[in-house]
């Protein structure tokens, strides 16, 4: 018999369980079956009520299937810690009120990619409770990715694609995917440079754990550089059939077993076929790299320079190579058809990093450059024209003035539609029906960096609000109660799908780190034990649970507790938004 859709989530109360900024929003969700308003009070943690309204009915929400009232208790400003917010005859879990209060997590979700990093040994010094020895690197039992063959009929070379981060819940290496995590790490550090002073100002070297910590390069930095060399390695020499072009990913030939740490692996690897999107992806990147790391190794950024040239002119000869989505033996296909908006990332960052006007050209003849880049479901690794909109209405380039106010508007426009569908949201998340897919906590993320952008080019506040009242989703204001990050909160995701976290398989295993994002509500509940668990089949035709109940905390549910650096690496771009936030009351327009 399926496991019940609608489990006990703790109190019928749901707040952000880490807390709120003291000059930001606070909202809350109660489920209850009370058809008028009902009154609240927020206790401190001595008990003593500190505020008293009453709750707003909001109806039957959709997205959950509850019959909800949304409270408003953005009047308490006061810090303190131990806060509760009592309702319906129900007490929340505790919240603080705090301009630090998401201080530790911005470390914690940039920490996360420490512990994934492959080629290097992982030293409890830095991660406690995590080290294991350097994983893929030809030391026996590994094959190692020193030295990893093209697949029959890819090429008959080898390569070293060593280091980087691994991906996800497998130990493999995705180009496209690494490549927008690490523009994301690259832009959360980039924005503390052009968008207003904030609370913290830039990251600097000694924020992180991290073995570069002290060499005078921040940290972010160093973190990122780790999986952009792998990109780089990962571009098919010169000399080569297909020079210049990106091989698509990197990965054991058959799946393993959960859990398995990486030194421990055995299955041989091998480098599968260059794509046209890897090899933009890379162009786009690298070129965002030259830029960024000129002030700290010009070596490097020339490097970088070269490498996003290379892969450009290399796609422009090679627009329609194209991973196949059947390979997905040992790793994920990742598999893309529709590279323009490849085509058009790739020519705004190199546009902004050289200001040449073949770029800007390029650029141009895009149909991006005036299509629509914003989906309604945001942007990810296989929809990246938005990351290009997005540095051309904000790094400083030689852009023409009526280019980037396009740039700018469409940013500010696109924002609007987002936030118009977290008001019409009862748990007030950025989640449209069909955003229920894996990974659709990232949805919520990528959709709030479009609107973290638009108070950076606005100052208008109902964009901060906007991503802060986003991410109380996200922290325990859902139909779950479920703190999607583990480490945080009364109620966490702690069995997220993941063979170098296998501790609810294997008790020698680590849990996941602090910091780590689960997937989220899929309700497609592609892998078979979301599906055994949480479809009804007592009942004909079966009954699937509403979307957001559509989400199992086990490190089987691969499709709805994954791991992946691409989804952290948005986590830690809006977490780094909302910690910079300043601590006094904004000034009135």
């Amino acid at each position: 018999m399926a496991q019940d859709p609608r489990p006990d989530t703790g109190p019928r109360v749901r707040v952000n369980q880490v807390g709120y900024l003291p000059f930001g929003p606070k909202h809350a969700t109660v489920v209850t079956d009370a058809t008028g308003s009902i009154p609240w009070q927020v206790n401190n943690s001595a008990g003593v009520a500190v505020a008293a309204g009453a709750s707003t009915p909001a109806g039957v929400d959709p997205s959950s299937g509850q019959q909800v009232h949304t409270l408003d208790f953005s009047a308490v400003t006061e810090t303190g810690t131990g806060y509760t917010l009592s309702v319906d005859g129900q007490t929340s879990y505790p919240f603080d009120i705090s301009a630090t209060v998401y201080d530790q997590l911005r470390s914690d979700a940039l920490h996360f990619f420490y512990v994934q990093r492959s080629g290097i040994p992982i030293t409890d010094a830095l991660a406690p409770g995590y080290g294991r020895p350097a994983g893929h690197i030809g030391v026996h039992p590994n094959k190692g990715d020193t030295s990893v063959p093209c697949r029959p009929g890819a090429g008959d070379y080898q390569l070293d694609v060593s280091g980087g981060w691994y991906d996800a819940g497998d130990e493999g290496k995705y180009v496209v995917s690494g490549a927008i995590a690490t523009y994301q790490l690259l832009s959360e550090y980039e924005r503390t440079l052009t968008a207003p002073r904030g609370r913290l100002g830039p990251p600097g070297d000694g924020d992180l754990r991290v073995p570069e910590t002290g060499d005078g390069v921040p940290d972010i930095l160093d973190e990122a550089r780790w999986e952009l060399e792998f990109l780089l390695r990962m571009q098919v020499p010169a000399g080569r059939p297909l020079a210049g072009m990106a091989h698509h990913k990197v990965h054991d030939d058959n799946w393993t077993g959960l859990p398995l740490p990486p030194h421990q692996d055995q299955q041989p690897r091998h480098l599968h076929p260059p794509s046209t999107a890897a090899t933009l992806d890379l162009a786009a990147v690298a070129a965002q790299g030259a830029r960024l790391y000129a002030p700290y190794d010009q070596g490097f950024a020339q490097r970088c320079r070269t490498a996003a040239r290379t892969a450009w002119a290399a796609a422009q000869a090679h627009q329609d190579l194209f991973a196949d989505r059947a390979d997905a033996i040992g790793g994920g296909p990742y598999d893309d058809a529709d590279v323009t908006d490849e085509f058009f990332w790739a020519a705004a960052e190199l546009f902004v990093t050289t200001g040449e006007q073949t770029f800007l050209d390029a650029v141009r003849a895009s149909p991006y450059a005036t299509g629509e880049a914003f989906l309604p479901s945001g942007f990810g690794w296989q929809q990246v024209a938005a990351l290009g909109r997005l540095d051309l209405a904000t790094v400083p380039s030689p852009l023409p003035d009526a280019d980037r106010n396009a740039a700018r508007a469409s940013v500010v426009a696109a924002a609007d539609r987002y936030l118009a569908t977290a008001r019409g949201q009862a748990y007030g998340m950025p989640l449209g029906e069909g955003d229920y897919v894996q990974g659709s906590n990232s949805v919520v993320l990528n959709k709030l960096v479009v609107i973290a952008t638009a108070f950076d080019l606005t100052g208008d506040q109902r964009y901060r609000d906007g991503v802060l009242e986003g991410l109380d989703y996200l922290f325990g204001r859902n139909a779950l109660n479920q703190f999607y990050v583990t480490g945080y909160g009364e109620h966490h995701s702690h069995r997220q799908h993941s063979r170098l976290y296998g501790h609810q398989i294997d008790p020698a295993s680590p849990r996941p780190p602090a910091g780590s994002l689960a997937g989220g509500p899929s309700v497609g509940l592609e892998d078979p034990r979301a599906s055994r668990l949480l479809i009804d089949r007592t009942v004909d035709p079966p009954r699937r649970p509403a979307p957001q109940f559509c989400y199992l905390d086990d490190i089987r549910s691969w499709s709805t507790n994954e791991v992946a650096i691409n989804w952290n690496a948005a986590l830690s771009w809006v977490v780094s938004f909302a910690a910079d936030q300043p601590a006094a009351a904004a000034s009135p327009p």
